[in-house]
């Protein structure tokens, strides 16, 4: 058998290098620790998360994102997090279906990952293989989230700029919005502004995030007529180069996923679910005794 090579500097000229050293880390394969330590980081390539509710044209605006920013000789790789069922463990990953007219662009990575159970969309993979592509050369990474929910705020343990996209429609569901999701935005992006209502809400959205997030901007836009998306891709530039006064609370909390990763390596989710399910069966079924055993 041939000794192994680890792949030890990915690059953004050679997509093939990316992808191999994305599957190592994904899948915990031979190499991957080797990796991982020998990443070296520019602090000036932002990670940027699209985040917000589903429906909110995530997607769409992060393909006409890519095509503002793709401006000026730039290499854009996105990382496109869909759920994973938690019942067979499969994931849709229709993002690439949205993203389809950058598949061939020479200077754009796109790679999709399943949640793998983590219920805010976000796992240590992610954060893992956010940093291979950082390191990469790529001049942006684009994290686009689920959009799940409350649980969204773990995307400010993973990115430097956050964009937050709502539509019209949330009305008065924003007062419903958790406040911690509304304090990790860089841009509020009120998306689909073509419909019905959108300047009212616009408006009373911006009002209202005035009073407490003045210097954050609120950008209307069109995405799926390329409507704003270029206001939004100059609100990112200007941020870019910017170092994040929260990098030690950022890095604090990818610290933390990271750990919790790697003390949870050895509970298998498959396993465990065919042993409570066996478990279950007895009389006498105590759901803490039988996590005493696994511990």
């Amino acid at each position: 058998m041939p000794a192994f090579k680890p792949i030890i500097n990915p690059t953004a000229t050679d997509f093939r290098t990316v992808a191999r050293a994305l599957t190592l880390v994904e899948n915990d394969l031979p190499g991957a620790d080797v990796l991982l330590r020998g990443l070296k980081f520019n602090d000036q390539v932002p990670v940027i998360g699209v985040t917000g509710p589903p429906g909110a044209g995530k997607s769409t605006l992060v393909n006409a994102l890519i095509a503002e920013l793709l401006k000026g000789g730039k290499k854009i790789a996105v990382l496109a997090i869909d759920p994973t069922s938690p019942f067979n463990y499969g994931s849709l990953l229709g993002d690439r279906i949205r993203m389809a007219t950058h598949f061939n662009h020479p200077d754009v990575f796109i790679r999709s990952l399943a949640t793998r159970g983590s219920l805010g969309g976000l796992s240590a993979k992610t954060i893992e293989m956010s940093d291979v592509l950082r390191a990469s050369g790529f001049d942006y990474v684009l994290i686009e989230t689920v959009g799940v929910g409350q649980s969204e705020i773990e995307i400010a343990g993973l990115a430097d700029i956050t964009l937050l996209v709502l539509v019209p429609e949330s009305g008065d569901e924003i007062q419903q919005i958790k406040s911690g999701i509304m304090e990790i935005a860089d841009v509020y992006i009120i998306n689909k502004a073509d419909r019905d209502g959108a300047d009212t809400y616009y408006n009373m959205f911006k009002k209202m995030m005035q009073q407490r997030y003045a210097e954050t901007p609120v950008v209307k836009t069109v995405a799926s007529q390329n409507q704003g998306v270029a206001e939004v891709a100059n609100l990112i530039k200007q941020q870019a180069p910017q170092i994040n006064q929260r990098r030690a609370l950022l890095l604090a909390d990818k610290a933390w996923h990271l750990i919790r990763e790697c003390r949870m390596r050895d509970i298998d989710k498959k396993k465990l679910r065919q042993e409570i399910a066996e478990a279950m069966q007895k009389p006498d079924f105590n759901l803490y005794k039988f996590i005493d055993l696994v511990k």
